[in-house]
């Protein structure tokens, strides 16, 4: 068959097929849809696999958009023949009777490849008489829904939630002073400034305490294969903290460690996070959480673990090397820093159980262990670091004592 340049008909497949994409969730303008016309006019349509490279190329921007694309392009060009025939077809029709391998993806591909169908526009037609208790309750269900399940609409609004989260940390007392009338210390050398200037007579001493300032935040985020359905909605949370303090300072890891903390300071979330992922090289790998943290505590520690710098761990625990020397680096982590809290989304499931080795390595050298799920989840992280209290929260001890077990 001789390659053919893009008609009008494949054109308008092609325009489908972006916005079906963009609705989807990927970031997909009409200068991506001419470039795909370019690549389409180079390649030609003799051979599938080509074709499925080309739009590929001009789709996908970050490794975690590939799956993505993947079951689009399937989905919508799910006829083997369809280009040999792509000149005399309408546009294709989209079936998604299939079972899906991730559901929760097919559900927002789905929603963007049939725009929500006729039953959802005569549902629209139906309900458009509702009171405001309808809104609240949509946002509740929003708060507690696991990222896995969230529709391409409700990511979309989760990360515009997550754009505008804050992080409190609770202050902590630094070795420096500041001016106060009522400060429990004198200060000697105001008072004798004070003195100069009124000719040697004291009238009263200056006084002074210590200032206080939310301290250093480390964030080691696990990208492996296993965390691939949380880390990008992570990335947005990294990304929001990061640009709502300074002193932030990110990593991710799989089977190596890498900084984005520079990558992650671009304002727009979609410049920074396709920054990181041209510079991490092992996305949706495998997970050796005992070698990133040894290159963590021999690279970085000393850099930014001062001033009683506080640690988030973003991982599920699943490690490749069975927790091959993850304690000893859990241990020594867990002595550099003032607070080391364990976010892991596994715990959403009521039957959890710290059983991997992993798991059963890591939680006697943690301070908090909370899941990391949803936007309730994080909304809770919130409050348990604003609050004081001791270093160690009381509710680890009962999975210390389910990994003894």
């Amino acid at each position: 068959m001789e390659d053919a340049a893009p008609d009008g008909r494949l054109t308008l497949n092609l325009m489908h097929f972006a916005r079906a994409l963009r609705g989807a969730g990927l970031p997909v303008g009409p200068g991506k849809v001419l470039q795909a016309i370019e690549a389409v006019e180079a390649v030609g349509l003799s051979n599938r696999t080509d074709f499925y490279w080309a739009l590929h190329a001009v789709f996908v921007n970050r490794r975690d958009q590939s799956e993505l694309f993947d079951q689009a392009f399937h989905v919508f060009w799910r006829n083997p023949d369809i280009l040999k025939r792509m000149m005399s077809l309408m546009l294709p029709k989209v079936r998604t009777d299939a079972p899906p391998d991730r559901p929760e993806m097919a559900q927002r591909l789905a929603e963007a490849l049939h725009g929500g169908g006729t039953e959802r526009k005569e549902l629209e037609r139906t309900e458009i008489e509702l009171d405001a208790s309808f809104t609240v309750s949509a946002a509740e269900r929003l708060q507690d829904k696991d990222f896995e399940k969230m529709t391409g609409e409700e990511m979309a609004q989760a990360k515009r939630l997550l754009s505008r989260l804050a992080l409190p940390l609770a202050e902590i007392t630094t070795r420096r002073y500041r001016p106060d009338p009522m400060g429990p210390r004198v200060d000697p050398r105001a008072t004798l400034r004070r003195m100069l200037r009124s000719g040697g007579e004291l009238s009263d001493l200056a006084r002074k305490r210590r200032r206080t300032r939310p301290p250093p935040l480390v964030v080691l985020c696990d990208i492996s294969g296993s965390m691939t359905r949380y880390s990008r909605m992570l990335l947005h949370f990294m990304h929001a903290v990061t640009n709502d303090r300074d002193r932030v300072h990110s990593f991710v890891f799989g089977t190596r460690l890498t900084n984005i903390t520079r990558h992650l300071r671009h304002k727009d979330v979609d410049v920074a996070l396709d920054a990181v992922s041209g510079a991490v090289a092992d996305w949706s790998g495998g997970t050796r959480i005992g070698t990133a943290l040894h290159a963590f505590n021999r690279t970085w520690a000393r850099r930014v673990l001062g001033q009683g710098a506080l640690v988030l761990l973003i991982t599920d625990g699943l490690d490749r090397d069975a927790g091959e020397g993850l304690a000893a680096e859990a241990e020594r982590l867990h002595k550099s820093c003032r607070r080391l809290v364990w976010l892991n989304p596994l715990l959403r499931w009521e039957g959890f159980a710290p059983k991997s080795s992993g798991i059963r390595a890591l939680l006697p050298h943690v301070d908090d262990f909370l899941a990391a799920h949803s936007l309730n989840s994080l909304a809770d992280l919130a409050g348990a670091l604003s609050a004081g209290g001791p270093r160690r929260s009381p509710g680890l001890r009962r999975w210390l004592k389910e990994a003894a077990e």
